[in-house]
């Protein structure tokens, strides 16, 4: 990967760099919307590119459950299936351990599960993973991990921290075999320290393109995910992308890339918004309010994204209030627009050198209160 640092800010860990994937140039730090099963609900393409968005992930084992690999293959592969011409991460599927709606059992061949929608079994295999991304066309291909519980003990977090390091050696073997152009690995480890250390040592000899930090923004306390990452993300190599995974809320966003983190992906801006919660400069707020009934400003005053140059408040509380999906598609939109604009403007402080006032200025008070417990903005 032709991964470049291009300024740093002096006063934090914060980088602007950029990547080159066969879909074009992706400068960081970036923030991906995510398109599950091939699409960013209810945002299409056009839409996409309109706000800026440089690149979507979308998830390989979901994709390969329904339609599954050889059918978007055989349509020319996803970018060709989806019609989106940028750059495409696929998630390798690890996160969906944790997920109940999957009920699957780990061995050490791989992921056992049932289909749900035929209840036929299947196995999901470091290999396999690899097998679904290079058929699918993806940009940037994650190796298969394996996702502990936020509140695993020490013992069972030990256990899937090193199934992640065989895993990775077995798809990583693949993957170059296969030819996909940019594996990342995913570093484990809960918020243990020796255990990421360790796991970082061992996956650092695999010389993957990039790394994956997993395991975390799924239910621990803030204040412990922000250690381990201060802790550990200098032990990522300076010369290759660090991807915090399943992390959007503005807070988290801002303090992750002031220690060094260059990519970024989550639901949780397009699931607050199919929920009525808008982002704005000063913090959230619930757009469902009865209070808004009779409120004409825009979404949010300053905003340039098409829903608050086209619509009010009052329009989108009534739309989002009746269940209206034009109400969801608005809020979407914007909530989208708000963090790729969030993002895009710490890439400009970091040439700058203004990034740590850019964060201070930036930093909402209220950010952790009304985050905290959702699981639902992790990988999705």
């Amino acid at each position: 990967m032709s991964f470049k640092i291009v300024a740093k800010d002096p006063k934090s860990g914060a980088r602007l760099g950029s990547f080159v994937t066969p879909h074009g140039e992706v400068k960081t730090p970036v923030f991906m919307p995510v398109a599950t099963k091939g699409s960013v609900k209810t945002v299409s393409p056009g839409e996409l590119h309109e706000m800026g968005t440089q690149a979507i992930i979308a998830n390989a084992l979901h994709l390969h459950v329904r339609p599954d690999e050889n059918k978007i293959a055989a349509a020319g592969g996803l970018h060709k299936f989806m019609q989106w011409d940028g750059t495409i991460f696929t998630d390798s599927g690890g996160f969906q351990v944790i997920r109940k709606a999957f009920g699957i059992k780990i061995t050490e061949e791989g992921l056992n599960f049932r289909d749900f929608y035929s209840g036929a079994a299947r196995l999901y295999t470091p290999e396999l993973c690899m097998e679904v991304q290079k058929k699918i066309g993806s940009d940037i291909a994650m190796l298969l991990d394996d996702c502990p519980f936020h509140d695993a003990t020490p013992e069972k977090i030990k256990d899937v921290t090193d199934r992640t390091v065989r895993w990775a050696k077995r798809g990583i073997a693949k993957g170059r075999e296969l030819g996909i152009p940019n594996l990342f690995a995913i570093a484990q480890g809960g918020t243990n320290f020796d255990l990421r250390k360790e796991c970082i040592e061992k996956l650092l000899e695999l010389n993957p393109d990039g790394f994956g930090i997993g395991g975390l923004s799924i239910g621990e306390p803030k204040p412990e995910m922000m250690r381990i990452l201060s802790e550990t993300t200098h032990m990522l190599p300076e010369d290759k992308p660090r991807y915090l995974m399943g992390v959007g809320s503005v807070n988290e966003l801002l303090d992750s890339i002031a220690l060094g983190v260059d990519v970024f992906d989550s639901v949780f801006p397009t699931q607050c918004a199919r929920h009525g919660t808008i982002f704005t400069r000063e913090g959230r707020y619930n757009m469902k309010g009865a209070k808004l009934e009779n409120d004409f400003r825009p979404l949010d005053e300053g905003c340039q994204c098409m829903a608050c140059k086209s619509y009010t408040r009052s329009y989108v509380n009534h739309l989002l209030r009746e269940g209206e999906m034009f109400g969801m598609r608005l809020a979407s939109i914007h909530n989208l627009h708000f963090l790729l604009d969030l993002v895009k403007e710490a890439r400009e402080a970091i040439q700058n050198g203004t990034f740590e006032e850019f964060r201070k200025r930036r930093t909402l008070k209220d950010d952790e209160k009304e985050d905290e417990g959702s699981l639902e903005k992790s990988r999705a």
